[in-house]
């Protein structure tokens, strides 16, 4: 039997700089892989003729734990298109503004929306500070955008907007973590969205984690399904599906809030860890890449979330070609590498584009992740997130989903793997270690 200092659950970018951050400082470090391959879910693969993302996409400066490490790793960025149109559906018709006309469009709710955040959440990195939350937490964003003195248009296109956001329906999207993102963005929704989609690794996230990996003395072993974490007072025993079993004196796991359960925890994970489990998370979106004939024009298009697909933006050309990204709030109703089924949701925005192609990875599917990019319901700020962070004996919590600040993005991913790792090693030296 394999003896570890730590055993870290997963290769996802928490995974990788947890794993880094402790081996870096002596520590005898594996990690534990289901899939083939590191990043969780970032994926970079070559699709529809060029390198495109499956996964998470978008990095900025306005988020500190990620632009730290680009900057480690001297990596660079490059801009998403910019939109000369933006097509929108509202009262199940299409409409082409400037870009500026539809920011006035949505302005109205999203300045109020943004104005709030600032008063819910004025330390964005504490987003429990207030203690008075319970207030607003059990509401959706489409529950907010409702009590709103907007215009059918107005509200409409707002809520479809926050239900992209969300990769899930509007109606099961928690209204805080819609504020909580508009304030680690300074409480300002142009620099949200600028944040959210704007920028690019221009080598793919597989640059950033790689570097990550590269720079660990940690063990990584590719396609280990963990299967139990057993305690005892000397820290854990991991067994993985092959049968492996190794002890580690301090357990980091990293797997996505929806598959929590697929691991037999003993003793048994407390009941509120277990509680937001079984709720899962708002999530259940796909995303999907559509290649379509000749160079077009950059453009955004947005729809409500009963649309199949509710976001489409211009990201690049390839061949004379253009490849669009798009993201729809049900994956149970459309599948992202469905070629008849995707052109169809797309030609409510253009009926004039010839689709040559589709790709994508169903996320809700994956067996390592049954997520898209953790996004809360309402009430479950409130109800599980210091929860979902407190240790389980020797075992420790770290991903985006636990995320204090950028919850949803890899920086939050980031952030928690700092947390987690500087935890277990302040428990490794309090026990002589």
């Amino acid at each position: 039997m394999d003896s570890y200092d730590v055993v870290v659950i997963g290769a996802g970018f928490a995974g990788l700089v947890a794993a880094r951050e402790l081996a870096l400082r002596g520590h005898a470090v594996v990690v534990l892989e289901a899939r083939d391959r590191i990043g969780g879910r970032t994926w970079t693969d070559e699709r529809l003729g060029r390198r495109l993302e499956m996964g998470g996409t978008w990095v900025h400066w306005l988020q500190p734990h990620v632009w730290s490490e680009i900057t480690r790793y001297d990596l660079r960025v490059e801009a998403s298109p910019v939109a000369r149109t933006i097509r929108w559906i509202a009262d199940g018709r299409a409409h082409e503004t400037s870009p500026a006309e539809f920011n006035a469009l949505i302005s109205p709710a999203m300045d109020r929306l943004a104005a709030d955040s600032r008063s819910w959440f004025p330390l964005p990195h504490e987003p429990l500070h207030r203690a008075d939350l319970d207030r607003i937490d059990h509401l959706s964003v489409a529950d907010y955008f409702a009590g709103l003195d907007l215009t059918p248009a107005e509200r409409e296109v707002t809520t479809g907007v926050w239900a992209e956001h969300f990769n899930g329906p509007a109606a099961v999207s928690g209204l805080t973590q819609a504020m909580r993102w508009c304030a680690v963005a300074s409480g300002n929704w142009q620099l949200l969205h600028q944040a959210t989609s704007g920028h690019r690794l221009t080598d793919g996230t597989a640059a950033l984690a790689g570097a990550i990996a590269a720079d660990s003395d940690a063990e990584l072993r590719l396609g280990s399904v963990v299967t139990s974490v057993a305690q005892d007072a000397g820290g854990a025993t991991v067994t993985t599906a092959d049968g492996s079993r190794l002890t580690a004196r301090q357990v980091i796991c990293t797997l996505p809030l929806n598959v929590l359960d697929t691991i037999d925890f003993r003793p048994a994970l407390p009941a509120a860890k277990l509680a937001a489990n079984a709720e899962r998370t708002a999530s259940q979106g796909l995303k999907t890449w559509i290649r379509v004939r000749g160079e077009i024009t950059p453009f955004t298009g947005y729809a409500p979330d009963d649309h199949d697909l509710t976001f489409v933006h211009t990201e690049y050309t390839v061949d004379g070609d253009t490849l669009l990204v798009a993201f729809g709030t049900r994956a149970a109703d459309l599948a992202p590498d469905d070629v008849e089924g995707v052109a169809r949701a797309l030609r409510a925005w253009r009926e004039d584009l010839e689709v040559l192609g589709v790709a994508g990875h169903d996320w809700m599917s994956d067996a390592f992740s049954r997520e898209t990019w953790p996004m809360q319901r309402p009430g479950q700020l409130t109800a599980h997130l210091a929860a979902l962070q407190e240790p389980h004996g020797a075992v420790r919590f770290a991903g985006s989903d636990v995320a204090t600040g950028w919850a949803g993005f890899i920086d939050g991913a980031i952030e928690s793997g700092l947390r987690a790792s500087r935890a277990a090693r302040s428990a490794l030296r309090g026990a002589g270690g």
